[in-house]
């Protein structure tokens, strides 16, 4: 009798598995899951995905260039608004009042398409950095940005790219690439 050895036996090519929002593994119990990738040059949008729902994209025609911006309950992960503000031609006010009268805990999905920055001025900047951002404030013409913080962070977000518009380093003519980032974000408690 002949035992058939490891050779003989056959193993179909394992497929990578992806879980919500195409991330590699699962989130965490109590963790949402997201992934973000920012637009590419002004031709490719932005795309927001949370917990296997696009937010925001050029497929669901709620994006422009500028900042694309999602707010989210962080206790449930619903989608509370999502806009898109033109930070080149727009008028930063419509900006403002979006993002000062947000609740404690709420989370704020950003992703640029072209030019994040030309029309911000400190209050925005100041806003945002108070949200979690560490890069708000150097924040220029045509960079690529990638962000989640939350009205109330004690502390600077983990969940941020920023990657400057630079001739020398820039992958397509006058625009860096695009960003993508990907991760869990713990939901916070009611009483939290």
């Amino acid at each position: 009798m002949r035992l058939a050895g490891p050779e003989s036996s056959v193993t179909a090519e394992p497929r990578a598995r992806k879980y919500k929002c195409g991330l590699p593994q699962p989130c965490p119990e109590e963790h949402l899951a997201f992934r973000i990738v920012s637009g590419a040059a002004n031709v490719i949008g932005p795309k927001i995905c949370l917990e296997d729902k696009m937010l925001m994209s050029s497929v669901k025609d709620n994006v422009g260039r500028g900042l694309n911006i999602a707010l989210v309950n962080g206790v449930s992960g619903e989608l509370l608004e999502a806009r898109a503000f033109d930070m080149w031609a727009g008028d930063v006010n419509d900006l403002l009042k979006f993002i000062r009268p947000l609740h404690e805990g709420t989370l704020v999905f950003v992703a640029s398409y072209d030019d994040p920055a030309t029309k911000m001025n400190e209050e925005t900047r100041k806003l945002f950095t108070e949200l979690g951002s560490r890069n708000a404030k150097e924040l220029a013409f045509r960079d690529s940005w990638v962000f989640v913080g939350a009205k109330g962070v004690q502390n600077k977000s983990p969940f941020e790219q920023h990657m400057k518009n630079s001739k020398h380093t820039n992958k397509y003519e006058g625009w860096p690439e695009a960003l993508e980032m990907e991760g869990c974000i713990p939901r916070r408690s009611v009483a939290g």
